[in-house]
């Protein structure tokens, strides 16, 4: 590790996006009630923070407080059920569910758990992939250090690689 604070853990389960709020006002009601549209996304929230609370214990004390407050850069490895049906040829998840779904519901979760808030978060990195076996979410949060892209000398540049604008 190179000296910044990261959590690594792997959530067992089939990930859910989180789809769309719905607010409805109750007959009598002050305030409208939200409620979401994927009704298994609350068990799937449940499952991270449960995985979530079996890892903490072993994160050192000092590494969990600089991530309270921190800068947090995550990454999402979301290994979603392969249908039967599905040809071996075919290797990129292009159907449902959305890649940025999956991500709020994911990280929605981690909130008061690793991180005070969501608007902390700088950086995502976001992948779905077909499961080779059990579905399932890796995950790594980790104090930011800075972006891959560097920006203001008018060039285009990845981790100082010429872009093609360059050649």
């Amino acid at each position: 590790m190179s000296g910044r604070a990261e959590i690594r853990f792997t959530v067992i389960g089939t990930p859910q996006p989180k789809g769309s709020a719905r607010a409805f006002m109750p007959k009598g009601a002050r305030f409208p009630v939200v409620t979401s549209d994927n009704k298994n996304l609350k068990q799937w929230e449940r499952l991270i923070k449960d995985r979530l609370q079996q890892v903490l214990p072993a994160i050192p004390r000092e590494q969990r407080v600089a991530l309270w407050d921190a800068p947090i850069a995550i990454s999402l490895l979301f290994h979603l059920p392969r249908p039967k049906s599905l040809p071996k040829r075919v290797t990129e998840h292009l159907k449902k569910p959305d890649l940025d779904k999956c991500v709020r519901g994911a990280i929605d979760a981690l909130i008061g758990m690793v991180f005070r808030d969501d608007s902390q978060v700088v950086s995502i990195g976001a992948t779905k992939q077909y499961a080779d076996g059990a579905a399932k979410l890796d995950v790594a949060i980790t104090s930011w250090e800075g972006p891959l892209f560097q920006s203001g000398d008018g060039k285009d540049s990845v981790n100082g690689s010429a872009s093609v604008r360059d050649q």
